[in-house]
Parts: C-alpha cells; sequence; structure tokens
C-alpha cells in the first residue's frame, strides 16, 4: 500500500498567531487577543517567516504592514481556520447550549441590539447571548470569539467576513409630549435654540471605539442654516444611554439617532421636536464571520436582524 505523503506545514500554532497579528496589523493587539506577551507574538512570526524563507511583514515604525506574501498567506489561513473551527463545531454534542457573541458600542447594544435580541429569544428560547459593549474598546469587534460586529462608518471586508449594509446614520430632534406641549411648538430651526437642548459631550466622539465625526446639535442647526446658539442646558454626557433616559424622563430636547430612539416614537414615549433630520454619510454595517453562520444560532439570528429592517 503506497503510503500517505504526510503535509509539510510550519506550525499551526504559528499560523494561528500570524492570522491574529495580520487581522489587526498590530503584534501588540494580537498579542492581547490571544493573551501572550508581544515578545512571544514576534517570536512566533520570525519562526515562521525563518521558515517559508520569505517576510510576512513590512516592519515600519509603530506600523505593520503586510507584504505579498503575506497578504496571500493571510487569505489562506483564515479561510483553513474557519474550515477547521466548522469541523470541530459539527463534532459539538447538539445538547450543549447555543450561543451567539455579538459587540456594539455601548448606546447600540442597550437601544437597539437588545430589543432584537429579546424579540429573538422569544422565538429561541435555548439561545443564550453574550454582549460585548464598549466605547473605549476599539479591539473588541476582532476578537476571535465575536460572531458579529456591529459596527458605524465606511467599512470594508475582510477575507472570511461577511459585510450587511443596516441603515444609515440619522438623527432628528426628539423629546416627550409633555415636553413639546409645554415648550413649542418649535416651528423653525432657531427656535429650538429656547430650549432645554441635551447633549452629548465632545469625549463621546473622540472614543476609541467610536472616533467618528461629530453629529451633534452644532452640525444640526448648521444643516438647518442656523446657529446653534449654545445657550443655558441641563446635561452634557458622553454616554448615550444617560441622554436617552433624560429626555424620557421630560427633560429636554436630544439629538435621537433614529435606530435607537424608533421603539420610543412609534409607543409614543417620545415625538419629533422639529422634523429635520441630520446625517453626515456613514452609516450602519454588521459584519459576521462566515464561520459562525454554519452556527444555527447565528444564522437564525441574522435571519432576524435583517428581517427587522424590512419591517
Amino acid at each position: 500500500m503506497r503510503p500517505v505523503r504526510r503535509r509539510h506545514l510550519p506550525s499551526l500554532g504559528a499560523l494561528a498567531t500570524f492570522e491574529v497579528a495580520a487581522k489587526h496589523l498590530s503584534f501588540t493587539l494580537a498579542a492581547k487577543e490571544l493573551n501572550i506577551t508581544q515578545g512571544a507574538v514576534s517570536q512566533q512570526i520570525r519562526l515562521l517567516e525563518k521558515a517559508l524563507e520569505l517576510p510576512l511583514f513590512i516592519r515600519k515604525h509603530n506600523a505593520l504592514e503586510l507584504t505579498l506574501a503575506g497578504a496571500e498567506l493571510f487569505g489562506a489561513v483564515a479561510q483553513g481556520l474557519d474550515a477547521i473551527s466548522t469541523g470541530v463545531g459539527l463534532l459539538q454534542p447538539e445538547t450543549q447550549p447555543e450561543t451567539v457573541t455579538v459587540s456594539a458600542t455601548n448606546g447600540m447594544a442597550a437601544y437597539w441590539l437588545k430589543p432584537l435580541i429579546d424579540s429573538f429569544r422569544e422565538m429561541h428560547p435555548t439561545v443564550g447571548f453574550v454582549i460585548l459593549a464598549s466605547d473605549e474598546d476599539d479591539t473588541m469587534r476582532n476578537y476571535s470569539g465575536v460572531d458579529i460586529a456591529l459596527l458605524c462608518g465606511n467599512e470594508r471586508c475582510e477575507v472570511g467576513e461577511e459585510l450587511h449594509f443596516l441603515f444609515p446614520e440619522t438623527a432628528q430632534p426628539v423629546c416627550t409630549p409633555a415636553y413639546l406641549s409645554s415648550h413649542g411648538p418649535f416651528d423653525d430651526a432657531a427656535s429650538l435654540n429656547r430650549a432645554n437642548l441635551l447633549h452629548l459631550h465632545e469625549r463621546h466622539w473622540s472614543a476609541d471605539a467610536i472616533g467618528w465625526q461629530p453629529l451633534g446639535w452644532e452640525e444640526w442647526f448648521r444643516a438647518q442654516g442656523a446657529r446653534w446658539e449654545k445657550g443655558a442646558f441641563s446635561l452634557s454626557t458622553n454616554k448615550v444611554a444617560l441622554l436617552i433616559e433624560a429626555t424620557l424622563a421630560g427633560e429636554g430636547i436630544m439629538l435621537g439617532w433614529q435606530h435607537m430612539v424608533r421603539r420610543y416614537l412609534d409607543d409614543g414615549r417620545l415625538v419629533l421636536a422639529h422634523p429635520a433630520p441630520i446625517t453626515i454619510g456613514r452609516g450602519n454595517f454588521l459584519r459576521c464571520h462566515r464561520a459562525s453562520l454554519h452556527r444555527p444560532a447565528v444564522a437564525r439570528f441574522l435571519e432576524h436582524v435583517l428581517q427587522s429592517l424590512t419591517d
């Protein structure tokens, strides 16, 4: 019988480390995700490059780039590890509880994601969720355990990922019906200057997991051809949750992101203080690892999310 030829591969551990380092383009972030030292990451990459007799990274000052060979290897390794992950998943006993891990910013997790999870679990009560929410840790979206990442900006898709556009980033002035009755109506944009305008502090927009161009009162007034006079206010905060709760309590008017305040507008707890919207060209996206879609719970939840956009 002809012997089976053994595959000649570098260390699978080194390949797995390379995949994480290539994903982040950072040995530091790779070490953080893998829970090892940066030196250990560097050593494994050096050994892999020695075994392949090829450079995989272009090392610059405080930056990494993949070489052409590195980019080709990254695609192959990502696909291979996804296939292994899928195969291992098929071996897991069906009695194990199903879980879906999702990353998002704090506001997105609390006011858009959690209601969707609640409605999903009414139909699939055995599925559990891990929500990794942060406005400070931008690397959380790339952790290996994350099945679905909710992102904002102008996103692109990497090897082994599936990207879905959800909706544009749009906001409108909202308040309670009682506040509007007592302090309105606001017939034009300039008239909102006499209201208590609750707003997000600049620290929100400079947080590590956000870092987007601000979408606040100054931008809203400018879009309407008016000027924000920056009068007295009761609350400025970097936390979306505090802003929404203060608005629901009738304290004033906030710029409400449509996807976060939609349910409050639908049930009448909030109303539009002024109909003019503002958007500055960025969108919200859902990024899912294709390997995760082989798990029924992830595939069903993705379908549930996408279906909600057409309701």
